[in-house]
């Protein structure tokens, strides 16, 4: 959750939220290219399978939530690898940018825990596969703390770039320094943009390489 922005719960707990600036672009190429001259430290390559959850009222969906479990298989970097997660998300929050509380947790088996939930009644009602690589980008200017940068790569939909930091301006001041439009930005998940490009398809759906 590096450069995620906290807030203190009414029971006194911490809880992570997500702030990203998300924008569709025609390749990742001058990114990596901006990343590099400005500084920025590769982390990894990964290719993930992520599951989208829900009962078969489809409860979640209707309260813009959502549960996902994700799988990772390395391709470059990440010598300790890269766990699967269980992650779930609250509904959208009005914000420039995409603004959601976010729960995530490390479980050893992704197949295990679509086992248990299914035990639960939640059912995969969504699947599909994402290309990502992941950059840091130190501090610069007023920030004091780094962003997150991934360059994702989704089958049919193209290409994408997520900025995730602490805070808008944090955001904003990435996203000049890379040559990112963030008016262009997305408040969108993948997962419902998935789901708008394959339209009727049956339920499951899936989108895979």
């Amino acid at each position: 959750m590096h450069g995620r922005a906290m807030r203190r719960a009414a029971d006194g707990a911490d809880v992570a939220v997500e702030l990203e600036c998300k924008v569709a672009v025609a390749s990742h190429d001058h990114l990596v290219e901006k990343l590099r001259a400005g500084g920025g430290k590769f982390l990894g390559s990964v290719i993930e399978t992520n599951r989208l959850f829900d009962n078969p009222q489809q409860a979640l969906l209707a309260r813009g939530c959502g549960l996902r479990v994700r799988s990772v298989r390395v391709v470059d970097g990440y010598a300790e690898g890269v766990p699967a997660t269980m992650t779930f998300k609250g509904p959208t929050q009005a914000s420039a940018f995409k603004r959601r509380e976010e729960i995530e947790l490390p479980i050893g088996d992704a197949n295990a825990m679509t086992r248990l939930l299914s035990e639960l009644d939640f059912f995969p009602w969504l699947t599909f596969e994402k290309r990502r690589s992941t950059w840091r980008l130190p501090p610069s200017g007023n920030a004091t703390a780094s962003c997150t940068i991934e360059l994702d790569e989704l089958p049919q939909l193209g290409c994408f770039v997520e900025i995730e930091g602490p805070t808008e301006e944090t955001i904003r001041q990435v996203a000049d320094k890379i040559g990112i439009d963030t008016h262009n930005s997305i408040s969108r998940s993948y997962a419902a943009l998935v789901a708008e490009h394959l339209g009727e398809a049956p339920r499951p759906i899936e989108l895979r390489f």
